[in-house]
């Protein structure tokens, strides 16, 4: 293997740790990095390759950040809602460093992508029932109606389910003795056309994408803190949870050949 530059310009981080295999997948690179993190990242890349930290090192950080946006909507008012915000764009800079140290180090591993899953489904299965708390008045409230709280916990199940879903898809293949599923749109594709029909809206009305942390942080933003957002929240988490896995197996994902 070559030998990579001490002193890396961006153009060769650019180069070497953003190839069009991350940058241009399908369903795996959200939407925050591709307008403009991914922008910044390699700045923050190229100061973090100066220090000994390691790549995963850089994931534990994402996993403290995403954890921290939770914390953060416990504090009362705006001043926890904007720093929450703040921390789920800063949570998403740390996910694209952590790979670009990899790629440039050629440091890729199982533990890193392990650790990668751990921490979104961290930050993305609290923020409800963070939410839920705040909404209730924990902490500062004497008298705490559990109720909101309850729901946020079904919230937080269901998003743990969907994004359980896809880690399910290649487990079931790798068991099946089948090979890796390539990140492409071949393989969402519908078999039956009913399906196809169905799922055409969401194609423009992406709906299942709300249940990302910087979607969820964002409608709070938005909305404030509104407790139908729990509600609504919920029929829409399980509308979401039952049409993914109706989807996947409507799909090509767990077909053979």
């Amino acid at each position: 293997m070559t030998a990579r530059p001490t002193k890396p310009s961006i153009a060769q981080i650019r180069e070497i740790s953003q190839p069009v295999s991350v940058t241009g997948r399908s369903n795996a690179e959200h939407w925050v990095a591709d307008l403009y993190l991914r922008r910044i990242s390699p700045y923050l890349t190229r100061l973090l390759l100066k220090t000994p930290i390691t790549a995963n090192g850089v994931t534990y950080l994402m996993i403290l950040t995403g954890v921290s946006i939770s914390a953060a909507l416990l504090i009362p008012g705006y001043k926890g809602i904007l720093l929450a915000l703040f921390l789920s764009q800063l949570q998403m800079l740390w996910d694209c460093c952590d790979g670009e140290i990899a790629r440039w180090r050629n440091t890729q591993s199982p533990k890193g992508v392990f650790l990668d899953r751990v921490g979104h489904y961290l930050a993305e299965s609290l923020i409800p029932v963070a939410f839920a708390l705040r909404l209730a008045g924990w902490p500062t409230e004497d008298q705490i109606d559990w109720k909101l709280p309850f729901v946020g916990a079904l919230i937080s199940i269901l998003v743990l389910w969907n994004k359980g879903f896809n880690d399910i898809v290649h487990v079931s293949r790798a068991f099946a003795g089948m090979e890796k599923l390539a990140d492409s749109k071949d393989n969402r594709i519908a078999t039956k056309s009913w399906l196809k029909l169905a799922k055409a809206p969401f194609k423009v009305i992406a709906v299942q994408r709300l249940f990302h942390s910087v979607e969820m942080v964002i409608v709070i933003a938005i909305f404030g803190d509104n407790q139908k957002l729990i509600t609504w929240g919920f029929y829409l988490a399980l509308f979401v949870t039952a049409g993914h896995l109706v989807s996947i197996l409507g799909s090509r994902k767990l077909a053979r050949g």
